[in-house]
């Protein structure tokens, strides 16, 4: 008998207020669609316990970071914050990644210099540590690439919800990451994520939600829906049928594009294969 495919989300924020309501039965529907890990990445100091908790319960990984968004509201010691929460749960094979962290010049008013500071030390800690990073790329990916090379920092990781160009992709690879493929490119219109899906070596591409962000094309609703009080939540259990469009876009199998994600998940989270299992919330 055929074994169900395997998918692995690399990128769902379950600890969002989103998910209060219905946390446990989201799960639920995940699992009963084939998603068999998924890493839960931390935006604030505030949320490292949260993340950690929520991947212990039920059997998931977990990444420790400060996210660009929230790097004007964080304070200057909550790094140091990040640093010992590193080095106590060391030994921990459910912590796979330092992240959410990176830079962002999509959203005005944030402050460039504080962006840059919080990610030059989080990479350090990251280096420092031994773990990969999870790097959130918006209109930023050449100043990630430069902060990479500045730090000397080898671990690689992932290129979250990646949408640079094929030469940036490149740079990444070649700097040992993987990149994040989600709900965009589920849209016709989304012509060079959708490129560089079909396109790029097989084993540089990762699967992810971004959920409760990023809904795929058949979660979408117009701004006129979103007034009328529409949602858009998307959840872990869309990532078989991400999965599809990429399969799609490769000529890959399901089966396939299940196994090629999940194993490149594991190839650059390389904690992932031991953190296995549900062990309550240590």
């Amino acid at each position: 008998m055929a074994t169900a495919p395997s998918f692995s989300d690399s990128h769902c924020h379950l600890d969002a207020a989103e998910f209060d309501a219905d946390r446990d039965a989201v799960v639920a529907r995940a699992r009963a669609a084939g998603v068999t890990q998924i890493v839960i990445p931390a935006v604030v100091a505030g949320n490292f316990d949260a993340v950690r908790e929520l991947a212990h319960r039920h059997g998931f990984t977990y990444a420790l970071g400060i996210h660009p968004l929230y790097v004007m509201q964080a304070r200057d010691e909550d790094l140091a914050v990040l640093e010992k929460q590193l080095a106590a749960h060391a030994d921990d094979p459910r912590l796979v990644a330092v992240g959410e962290i990176g830079l962002d010049f999509f959203v005005q008013g944030l402050d460039v210099a504080r962006q840059q500071h919080f990610y030059i030390e989080q990479l350090k800690l990251a280096k420092r540590a031994g773990l990969p990073v999870i790097l959130h790329v918006r209109r930023s990916a050449d100043q990630l690439l430069a902060g990479l090379r500045r730090t000397g920092f080898k671990a690689g990781g992932i290129g979250h919800a990646f949408n640079g160009s094929r030469q940036q992709a490149e740079a990444f690879i070649e700097l040992g990451f993987k990149l994040g493929f989600g709900g965009t490119l589920t849209f016709d219109r989304s012509l060079q994520i959708r490129r560089l899906a079909a396109e790029l070596p097989a084993e540089a591409i990762v699967l992810e939600t971004d959920a409760p962000e990023i809904p795929p094309q058949w979660l979408y609703k117009t701004a006129a829906e979103r007034e009328a009080g529409a949602t858009t939540r998307n959840e872990p259990g869309e990532l078989p049928r991400i999965g599809a469009e990429l399969a799609a876009l490769r000529g890959w199998s399901i089966e396939e594009t299940a196994r090629i994600t999940r194993a490149n998940t594991e190839a650059v989270l390389q904690r992932l294969r031991g953190a296995t299992g549900v062990s309550g919330t240590g």
